[in-house]
């Protein structure tokens, strides 16, 4: 039996999707989530996917998918040595108290609210990315104490209701906090696989069952879109991480600028155009 030319189409978008979203995340630390998020959505209304569920589904999709490429990402990083491991455990425990909160009222919004949170979230970093000096610090060394877990406590609510894997909020924090950029990248690679996890988990068993869910979801994790993008990503986290050890501090701040400036726009666009 032919294989339809929509099928074959689908298949390369997504497998283009994996490509792009490995090195982003072995790049720049995001996990991918930043970019598979809203091709997902956009996907998902061509399928004619039930937009109650749309935007849910594209989130709980690319936590999956971040789940081995942050492994990935993160040894690779490690291998170089440029993880911050005392700052990954310090940070680990509120990470997982935000991403149990941020999960807990994800699944339970409207689409359309999850949409704006993505656009307004990854807007408000591009500029920040854009616009303020490389060097541009609040205070030399990361914060400890009560106070000090607020960062990694937002990083992890804001990160499970946008589907990505911390990156996007993490690189700019610990840079503000006086961490190199390279240094921020790699533990931030880590802090995905803190986040993807447990909202994984959450995104399932809140879907589960739901009738409006395409065939082949558990949950609202699509195992279609899983299983295409992963292999693809994870041959290109590699690639990413080779880039970040190569490039200058500056057009790595532009890069990872300008895809969250695009995918705002785009989002912002499809809500209010």
């Amino acid at each position: 039996m032919a294989v339809q030319p929509e099928i074959l189409v689908l298949i390369a978008l997504l497998a283009g999707v994996g490509l792009f979203g490995g090195i982003l995340s072995g790049l720049l630390g995001v996990g991918g989530g930043i970019v598979i998020v809203p091709t997902l959505y956009h996907i998902f209304s061509y399928l004619e996917i039930d937009p109650s569920v749309r935007m849910h589904l594209a989130v709980g999709t690319s936590l999956a998918t971040i789940i081995p490429t942050s492994i990935r990402s993160v040894l690779g990083h490690h291998r170089r040595g440029a993880v911050d491991v005392p700052l990954l455990k310090q940070w680990s425990v509120p990470l997982f108290i935000g991403v149990l909160m941020g999960t807990a009222v994800a699944v339970y919004v409207r689409g359309e609210a999850l949409t704006v949170v993505f656009a307004t979230v990854a807007l408000l970093v591009a500029v920040q990315m854009t616009f303020l000096r490389h060097d541009w610090k609040v205070r030399d060394g990361v914060p400890r104490g009560v106070g000090g877990a607020l960062p990694p406590v937002g990083i992890g609510a804001f990160s499970s209701m946008m589907g990505i894997g911390g990156g996007t909020l993490a690189v700019p924090t610990l840079q503000a906090f006086g961490v190199p950029i390279h240094r921020a990248v790699a533990t931030a690679a880590g802090f995905g696989l803190i986040i993807s996890v447990p909202a994984t988990i959450g995104f399932i068993i809140a879907g589960w069952g739901n009738p409006l869910l395409p065939v082949l979801s558990a949950g609202f994790v699509s195992l279609i879109g899983f299983a295409i993008i992963v292999p693809a990503t994870l041959l290109a986290v590699p690639w990413g991480v080779a880039l970040a050890h190569w490039l200058k501090p500056q057009p790595l701040r532009w890069a990872f600028a300008g895809f969250l400036a695009l995918t705002s726009a785009r989002m912002y666009w499809d809500l209010f155009g």
